[in-house]
């Protein structure tokens, strides 16, 4: 008897620049999203130029993905100027939509573009289906869910419309609604709505008493060691890994991974994991099992503690960071394969980061293809000995005994 097969919703990864557009393709995305020079939150990302759009978005497509550009920033009077030439380029560059959260700049987008899809942003705070076929009957083809949206009111919500629904299911949660936090603004001068972000809620911060008497006096909690913790704002980082089934059958069409600044290590991992995982249950639902290996995976990349932010109930204390990381990531990225050779069993590697002989190393690959080995000899370009590699992007070479491909990478467990 064959499987019951289902809808397969998209997996949507970041793409900071061309680089990681290209490997979050390899490595499972079904579209990926990215930043242009203008319009964006993330300034400090490698964004694109109109070219390097092109480019990419020809990648996507000849591997059968899309390409979005997010341009939602809270505009003021001038930033508008030039919004509609933009808006071309980014569509005659081959852009399958934009992400907006703006109203003015949606208009412009639709008006003076015609042709360019548009999605709107999470930063627009669509929380009900009232909002979504608002947007919808305004020309708008995809909603991204604002992240305070719970599981039960995406099955809401669903029931209601049939605008497309995306929404964040990895990565870091920001401690303003929606990701609309004025911190930046006020304590670093920087526009957080426009692309300044300096992610304040992330810094480390003391809590003080001022009684009458005006001496200042220190009120820090402690932890279970005994030991002062720093009072924080940092959100833990979002993982619904373990709930793939729940948000497949609510309905959502993509599931976003955030994380434009990101490394290679990240995006590789993060969306070799969640295109295996959904392949996986939309295949065969019926006899769908978690792989433990999947979430061990993340940890891998982790940054902080991992949660599941809103969707089945609102986060409380055990949902911030407060002082030191209760579980840390074992593994640093160390480079990325170049050239196998099958007659010799010699891997060609551009290191990334220093490794060396007697290294427990872990060579990954799209579709989940893994293997592990003790690195027991190594040489340089020049196929002089060494015992490491310290140099950043050096060549080198070493034995590996399991066939890899170029385009796969190899981190180093740290343990």
């Amino acid at each position: 008897m064959q499987a019951t097969q289902i809808k397969h919703p998209e997996v949507l990864a970041p793409a900071g620049t061309p680089e990681k557009l290209r490997i979050a393709i390899d490595y499972g995305a079904d579209a990926v999203y990215i930043g242009g020079d203008a319009y964006g939150l993330r300034s400090r990302a490698g964004n694109f130029s109109f070219e390097a759009m092109k480019e990419g978005a020809e990648y996507a497509h000849q591997h059968h993905a899309k390409v979005y550009v997010a341009a939602n920033i809270v505009a003021h009077e001038q930033n508008l100027a030039g919004a509609g030439e933009f808006y071309r380029q980014v569509r005659d560059a081959g852009i399958d939509a934009v992400i907006v959260s703006d109203p003015s700049l949606i208009e412009t987008a639709i008006t003076e573009a015609p042709g360019l899809k548009v999605h709107l942003s999470t930063q627009a705070s669509a929380t009900n289906y009232e909002t979504l076929n608002f947007w919808q009957h305004e020309g708008l083809e995809r909603v991204v869910l604002a992240r305070e949206v719970g599981i039960d009111e995406i099955r809401e919500i669903r029931q209601h419309t049939d605008v497309q629904i995306e929404a964040f299911v990895h990565g870091a949660m920001c401690i303003g609604y929606s990701g609309r936090c004025v911190l930046s603004n006020h304590l670093s001068l920087r526009d957080a709505n426009r692309g300044g972000c300096a992610q304040n809620c992330r810094w480390k911060y003391d809590l003080f008493d001022i009684p009458d008497n005006g001496q200042k006096r220190e009120l820090l909690g402690h932890g279970p060691d005994g030991k002062l913790e720093e009072f924080s704002m940092s959100a833990v980082d979002m993982s619904m890994i373990e709930h793939i089934p729940d948000l497949v059958e609510a309905g959502v069409d993509s599931l976003k991974i955030e994380g434009r600044m990101k490394t290679v290590h990240y995006v590789s991992t993060v969306a070799n994991v969640y295109s295996t995982a959904v392949r996986s249950y939309c295949e065969d639902p019926e006899h769908y099992q978690l792989d433990p290996a999947w979430v061990d995976e993340l940890w891998k990349v982790a940054q902080r503690e991992l949660s599941t932010g809103f969707y089945y109930g609102t986060p409380d204390e055990d949902f911030q960071l407060f002082g030191k990381r209760r579980r840390m990531p074992r593994y640093a990225f160390v480079g990325e394969v170049l050239a196998y050779d099958q007659v010799t069993k010699q891997v060609t590697v551009q290191q990334r980061n220093n490794f060396g002989v007697g290294d427990t190393i872990e060579f990954y690959g799209p579709h989940f293809a893994h293997h592990t080995q003790q690195v027991t000899d190594l040489f340089d370009d020049k196929d002089q000995v060494i015992e490491r590699a310290p140099h950043a992007m050096q060549i080198v070479h070493f034995t590996c005994e399991t066939p890899v491909k170029p385009g796969d990478f190899v981190r180093a467990n740290e343990e």
